[in-house]
């Protein structure tokens, strides 16, 4: 690149969900007709002047580019090597991609996003848990797994963490074990803004998180290429292929990069690196962007062979189908002192009165043994995960009132598969304004009664009402009145696998939500109790075991953008169970 064609950067900020000003640099494209966008995700230690050098090496002045620092890290606020957890930076980079997308009008499917070391792992966890409509990533030398030489070190750091809180941990590692280009080793050791300290909660959640992502690396179906250092001091090599093996994406590549060290996108000999992901970003955009389509993955996808595993009976006399009976057992003999035990016996542990025992979060059981088992229980992750996916809905709930508001539109609230419907009932406590109507819907009588209940415990009678129906019959949601503008539906589609049905009730939502009108929806593209669940739990269906096909938050998306909607934004536990996704219909 001649030195008329270099482009200077422009310096940025962003405001991120819980307010923080994000520091980025924007390199606006020499072309009057921009391609598309490049965002570059750094080093964890670094921040974004370290990897300005490859807006230069990449050389495609018809692509915006751009680079954050990430919270805690150079030019952005916070104590360094820290967020509040690596699920907040996830989302950091949720929220940076939706800037560029709308203050630079750059359309999603037009941005690539290249990604090293611990920028890796965010990007991974991003395109996992968020299923963004992206053209591709490039991951670098992802740290799926941190070599910690010393023995027991990572069992170490969560026992000092439970004793002594949040601590900070130095890297050990030398500038010259991460490359051989000697300026780039200088500058590592002379630069002020490199922070050599991660916060204890990051390295360990960046353990659990890449553990989790690693495993379920099926669930990504975005193109993506991987580059991998052949003498990499840092992370550990088998989970990046591990990763690689197990990708879903049609579109992918390995690559190992032989003698090279941590600092693959700087090394003495990056242009090799450079060059491949330069050549395979090039190759996406000379096509036309395309997705595989994953609304019959009910039928053929890896997580219709989970959950045919799961359903699959366990010989009574082997070790697994023993260890399961006496789980069966232990539950039972916990059902006779822990009130939500006894409860999920009683109507199901997927039922409505199960998820309002659990949001209450009020351990009850006979004796403090039992209150104590109880208390075991509702703090399982599964149940917690619960708990947060009811605040995320509330503030879905709350941010999509305020917008009907805005454009002057009246709330009328339709959830169609309610529980006790607490959730609606208390996210609108909250409202600077009433909705003009809630109507709740459910199939069960018990449900129908105790959320009639709570409608009037709250006094909520002259607004709020609550019906018999199914969820899954497209006609019973003709004629509501009055038309819904915000339609809810949470925690019913996870609960069954054939997306016939969920096709059918997503038809009936789009018939009755007004146009331009919005939808909330939730998802479970993850599950650490997935055998427990299917092994222990009866569902609400006359004590059938409780087996869960999961969604992959690609395919979910996708049944909701066949219905008639546009996804806006999205919420996600720091778990990666459950999501909460808002999306406006294209109804005009």
């Amino acid at each position: 690149m001649s030195q008329s064609t270099v482009r200077q950067a422009e310096e940025k900020q962003f405001v991120t969900h819980d307010n923080v000003e994000i520091f980025y640099r924007y390199w606006p494209a020499v072309s009057e007709q921009p391609k598309g966008a490049i965002v570059l995700f750094h080093r964890g230690h670094e921040h974004s002047g370290r990897v300005m050098h490859l807006v230069e090496e990449l050389a495609m002045e018809d692509y915006a580019c751009f680079a954050w620092d990430a919270r805690g890290h150079g030019c952005s606020p916070g104590e360094r090597g820290f967020s509040p957890s690596l699920g907040d930076s996830v989302r950091d980079v949720n929220t940076f991609i939706q800037h560029i997308s709308s203050a630079y009008n750059i359309a999603e499917q037009d941005i690539a996003v290249i990604g090293q070391s611990v920028g890796a792992v965010l990007v991974a966890t991003w395109v996992h848990d968020y299923a963004p409509n992206i053209r591709g990533i490039v991951l670098a030398s992802p740290a799926f797994k941190v070599k910690l030489y010393v023995p027991f070190a990572r069992t170490g750091l969560q026992l000092m963490q439970s004793i002594k809180g949040n601590f900070f941990v130095n890297s050990y590692v030398k500038a010259k074990f991460l490359t051989h280009d000697p300026e780039r080793i200088k500058s590592y050791e002379t630069d002020p803004l490199i922070s050599r300290a991660i916060s204890s909660n990051i390295l360990l959640d960046l353990y659990k998180t890449s553990e989790r992502i690693v495993e379920d690396a099926a669930a990504i179906t975005l193109p993506t290429q991987l580059l991998i250092s052949g003498s990499d001091f840092v992370v550990h090599h088998k989970p990046q292929h591990t990763f690689y093996e197990r990708l879903g994406s049609p579109i992918k590549e390995r690559h190992i990069l032989k003698g090279f060290y941590h600092d693959t996108l700087g090394e003495l000999n990056r242009s090799v690196a450079v060059d491949k992901a330069r050549d395979f970003i090039t190759r996406l955009f000379a096509e036309s962007p395309s997705a595989p389509d994953l609304t019959n993955a009910d039928k053929t996808g890896f997580t219709r062979y989970e959950a045919d595993q799961l359903a699959t009976p366990l010989s009574v006399f082997s070790v697994k189908g023993l260890y399961w009976a006496m789980t069966r057992l232990g539950l039972k003999v916990g059902g006779l002192v822990s009130e939500g035990i006894k409860l999920g016996h009683k109507t199901g542990f997927d039922s409505g009165s199960t998820l309002d025992y659990v949001y209450k979060n009020t351990p009850t059981g006979l004796t403090p043994i039992g209150e104590a088992i109880d208390k075991a229980y509702i703090n399982s992750i599964g149940w917690r995960g619960i708990r947060q996916r009811k605040i995320n809905i509330e503030e879905l709930v709350q941010t999509a009132s305020q917008m009907l508001v805005d454009q002057g539109k009246p709330v009328n609230i339709m959830d169609i598969a309610a529980g006790h419907g607490r959730y609606i009932l208390e996210a609108i406590a909250n409202n600077e304004q009433q909705p003009d109507s809630i109507l709740l819907r459910d199939y069960s009588d018990l449900n129908v009664e105790q959320g009639s209940a709570l409608i009037k415990e709250k006094g909520l009678e002259d607004i709020a009402k609550f019906i018999k129906a199914d969820a899954f019959d497209p006609d019973s949601f003709l004629n509501t009145e009055p038309r819904p503008t915000l339609g809810v539906v949470s925690g019913l589609y996870e609960l069954f696998p054939d997306n016939a049905l969920i096709k059918k009730s997503l038809a009936g939502m789009a018939n009755a939500i007004e146009a331009n009108g919005y939808l909330i929806y939730t998802g479970q593209p993850w599950h650490p109790q997935l055998e427990m669940i299917a092994r222990a739990l009866t569902s609400h269906r006359q004590g059938e075991a409780w087996i869960m096909r999961r969604r992959t938050q690609a395919e979910m998306d996708q049944l909701v953008k066949e219905a008639g909607f546009t996804k806006i934004d999205q919420r996600i536990d720091e778990y990666g169970i459950f999501t909460v996704s808002l999306a406006k219909s294209n109804a005009v």
